[in-house]
């Protein structure tokens, strides 16, 4: 053990006799460190880029939502919401109706998605934090937020009482529809506010009022559509989701933030884990100069092979020595590669050197985790190629030249 280590650590920083080997090594070297580099910045900015989407969802999505496990609605009775205001793990919940709505104004239609929200909905969302432009709608009053996609498309201006933004949405019932005008209820409002919280929600939503959504669409004021609960920062989502299917006695459907976006994670994760494995084959690729650079070594080192030999040094001890060698060689590359990967994201994390657009650097998050799955990596592949190439010595090179 000691002799095949100190052999390999004499090869590892001594030049070889043929400069062209030592260039060959010096290239296989750092492409070892380029790809251990870029696989950890690529997991570091997935990383990133999941927290941003998170982040945007975060704005409207709840901690939980109760949903009815059939049909549009969810009927709450006063005794359920006395119930609901005693579970110790909600710090907060709003009740809201939202629905499908056609929207008209100054002659332009477009399609939306209404919700209508008690005075309880910004102690659950920050969707408030996002308006750049009027105000919050004022409680009773037929007033709207709407999203920055939605005034663009219809050219919505702010407190235009003279001009109202008129909503209507179509009436429950079967049947033939014979006069079109009678199938839609109608109301109108005026914009109090514009938000801009993201693409996908500023092309079609826009909030208002409980009351006034329930008027629109004709609810008694005990039926809405869901509720959503911001949760404790120290709650146990768990037993907060036993209780509540304890008061709704099992007729709701209950989904936290991640099973509200599971097409998303579902969609980040696995082109994380797509990336992972091209940059992973593209260090297999760069593995494969690491073994044939370490197989010239050994040809170029034949020399001291027969040697050591002589000397009473084993087949096994010998090769133990290359093996450790290039063991060596992944460890400080991987090392290096990790660090200048660490070092890079730090500087965009700080700087944003980089930007998805002019106003947006590209997310990046250092994890701990990603420096383990990476180092991790780099060592599996890299001491099975130093074990395949080590695995090339055999009697032959004992024998007398």
């Amino acid at each position: 053990m000691r002799f095949s280590l100190y052999i390999a650590k004499r090869y590892l920083f001594s030049k070889s006799g043929t400069n062209a080997i030592n260039i060959i090594t010096l290239i296989s070297v750092v492409s070892i460190i380029i790809g251990t580099a870029v696989l950890f910045i690529v997991l570091s900015a997935f990383a990133g880029l999941k927290d941003y989407n998170i982040a945007v969802t975060s704005i409207i999505d709840p901690d939980l939502k109760i949903l009815p496990i059939t049909g549009k609605t969810i009927t709450i009775t006063p005794e359920q919401e006395k119930n609901l205001a005693t579970i110790t793990g909600i710090e907060s919940y709003s009740k809201v109706i939202e629905e499908r709505v056609y929207l008209e104004y100054d002659g332009k239609t477009h399609l939306g998605f209404i919700k209508g929200v008690d005075e309880n909905y910004l102690k659950v969302s920050s969707v408030d934090t996002t308006i750049f432009a009027g105000s919050w709608p004022s409680i009773g009053e037929p007033e709207v937020v709407i999203g920055y996609g939605i005034r663009r498309r219809l050219s919505i201006g702010i407190s235009d009482y003279g001009n109202l933004l008129r909503i209507m949405v179509p009436k429950p019932g079967t049947g033939q529809i014979t006069d079109p005008a009678s199938a839609f209820s109608k109301s109108s409002a005026v914009a109090s506010g514009i938000f801009q919280a993201g693409e996908s929600l500023d092309n079609d939503h826009l909030f208002a009022n409980i009351d006034f959504v329930g008027n629109l669409l004709d609810y008694p004021l005990d039926k809405i559509s869901t509720i959503e609960i911001k949760l404790a920062p120290d709650a146990d989502e768990s037993k907060v989701r036993d209780q509540l299917l304890a008061i709704f006695s099992d007729n709701i459907l209950l989904k936290n933030r991640a099973e509200l976006n599971d097409a998303l994670y579902k969609m980040l994760n696995t082109e994380n884990l797509a990336l992972y494995f091209i940059c992973t084959l593209v260090l297999i690729i760069a593995l494969f100069s690491f073994v044939g650079s370490m197989i010239m070594i050994i040809i170029d080192k034949k020399s001291h092979i027969k040697t050591f030999s002589d000397l009473g040094a084993t087949l096994t001890e010998i090769r133990k020595s290359f093996f450790y060698q290039g063991a060596l060689m992944i460890i400080i590359g991987g090392g290096i590669g990790v660090l200048i990967g660490s070092i890079i994201v730090f500087i965009q994390q700080l700087f944003g050197l980089v930007h998805i657009t002019a106003s947006l650097p590209y997310p990046v998050r250092f994890e701990f985790l990603n420096v383990v799955i990476v180092y991790a990596t780099i060592l599996t592949l890299g001491i099975f190629a130093a074990k395949l190439a080590s695995s090339r010595i055999n009697n032959n090179f004992l024998s007398k030249q």
